[in-house]
């Protein structure tokens, strides 16, 4: 129930705020109902459960002079009582929650059966009365007011050793509390520290403040807490205790707050005005000369400039995984449209080889230096790669030069040669088949070939190599394949610097 929370909780708590008139403690219950009608939240209304009889020390029972026993014994309820406003409670459609604050009123909770059973800050560490609650089969909610991050850690081991349903309230115990010792930052603090375990704000400021809450629902807060009650002609009320109306403004100020905040875990969603806006900012890709059906469009084909019109091509659908091929004529100048255009998205393809890549460097144990460049060679197209191909990573290139060629199982590089470079080639990992002028051969890990300049060189792997080549410097221009259709394809190569991150 509190894991899964994904709608706010606000629960309202009674206290003593009944005066010991249950007809008064009815009354806020319908009134605070009235208050919060038409918000789309949870809600729960908190009661105090304590036994009298035991909680007060014999010797002290009557004694007007001391704050508490005064206050708890004239707002005294029967057990009869208290049952009917939960059942109000429950009536009007509110989780029933209820502090314990000794083993006696924990076993009247169970009784009137609550949803959830709340500890107070007081109780935090009172370990008799935390382990007859966790026999209790209901969520806790447990304040935090005073305590210590090693307290924390500790009550929280207790409760998740007993697979509890539990939830953490920052709390601080000032009644009221001026907002200056708020403390809000203690939200961040305990969903840093306890990322799987809800937290929420229990408040105790001014019944007037309502900009608290909207920070705490900006920190991630999600169950909110406050003490509510009626001033009347009869009764008083304390200074830190919400009425019907300003319960309602609360709830307002922490509803604007979550729509300010939007979406949780999730990159929103542009509205159509921010993405109308955002578009007809962009730069629209232009044909710069006339396209024929079927020609792949590169930069030398296009211009990019404003305005943009609807459903074209714009500089931010640009990029080296993405690539575009006339579908029909487009002529000079011409808007191109996406309907005008097929587009092919590589991105996926070339991360899923960077991954077989270093997952086969990982198996030889092959170290590779940061920032390589890594060259994905496909002789005959992506779709083809694991067919025909290899990957070159570029570890130097000055007078001399170092390589290392990867091979996928089952690859196959085309035959070539080379006029101004001779290299070598050296097995790390995995069986080579070798072929020089029409001669194979097989080659296995720590096997050295020479190949001079001019022979014709093909290979392959059926399980997967690494070669290092060394040679005298890479000339880009140096390399010609026997296959016509091979030196015409002037794209069969996709280089990356950042991939081993």
């Amino acid at each position: 129930m509190l894991k899964d929370i994904t709608k706010p909780l606000f629960v309202f708590d009674l206290a003593n705020n009944h005066m010991g008139d249950v007809g008064h403690g009815l009354l806020i219950i319908q009134e605070v109902r009235k208050a919060i009608q038409g918000f789309d939240f949870h809600f729960g209304f908190k009661f105090q459960y304590r036994n009298l009889n035991t909680f007060i020390h014999p010797d002290f029972k009557n004694r007007d002079d001391i704050k508490y026993v005064k206050r708890f014994s004239e707002t005294a309820l029967t057990e009869a009582d208290y049952a009917r406003m939960k059942q109000e409670a429950e009536r009007l459609g509110f989780i029933t929650i209820c502090t314990a604050f000794d083993e006696a009123s924990v076993d009247l909770l169970e009784a009137h059966e609550f949803d959830i059973v709340k500890v107070a800050s007081c109780s935090f560490t009172d370990w008799p009365l935390l382990e007859r609650i966790a026999k209790v089969d209901k969520p806790v909610i447990l304040s935090t007011a005073g305590a210590t991050l090693e307290q924390i850690d500790a009550v929280v081991s207790f409760f998740e050793h007993r697979q509890k349903d539990i939830a953490l309230m920052h709390c601080v115990a000032e009644y009221p509390t001026p907002n200056k010792d708020l403390q809000l930052n203690q939200i961040d603090l305990l969903r840093a520290r306890y990322p799987q375990i809800p937290v929420g704000y229990s408040t105790h400021e001014y019944p007037d403040e309502i900009s608290a809450v909207k920070i705490a629902v900006a920190k991630g807060a999600m169950i909110f807490e406050k003490h509510v009650g009626i001033k009347t002609e009869k009764f008083d009320l304390n200074l830190y205790s919400a009425q019907p109306e300003q319960i309602k403004k609360w709830v307002a100020s922490a509803q604007e707050a979550f729509e300010m905040c939007g979406v949780m875990g999730r990159r929103y969603t542009p509205s159509k005005t921010e993405a109308s806006t955002l578009r007809a900012l962009r730069r629209g890709v232009f044909a710069k000369r006339s396209i024929k059906p079927g020609q792949k469009i590169t930069h030398e084909d296009i211009f990019l400039a404003i305005p943009t019109t609807q459903d074209q091509i714009t500089a931010n659908d640009l990029s080296k995984y993405t690539h575009f091929y006339a579908l029909t004529k487009i002529e000079a100048k011409e808007p191109i449209l996406s309907v005008k255009v097929k587009q092919v998205n590589t991105r996926e393809t070339v991360y899923n080889i960077v991954q077989q890549v270093k997952a086969l460097l990982k198996k030889s144990r092959t170290v590779v230096p940061g920032k390589s460049e890594f060259e994905i060679s496909h002789h005959y197209g992506l779709d083809r790669f694991h067919e025909f191909g290899a990957t070159i990573i570029n570890l130097i290139n000055r007078e001399y030069c170092k390589k290392l060629i990867v091979m996928l199982p089952g690859q196959k590089h085309p035959e070539q040669y080379h006029l101004k470079k001779e290299e070598t080639f050296h097995v790390l990992y995995g069986t080579v088949l070798l072929n020089l002028n029409g001669r194979s051969m097989k080659c296995s890990q720590g096997d050295i070939v020479t190949v001079e300049r001019g022979v014709k060189h093909s290979f392959s792997s059926p399980d997967g190599a690494v070669i290092e080549e060394l040679s005298s410097t890479h000339y880009p221009d140096d390399s010609f394949y026997t296959d016509p259709i091979i030196l015409a394809n002037k794209e069969r190569k996709t280089r990356l610097t950042h991939w081993l991150d």
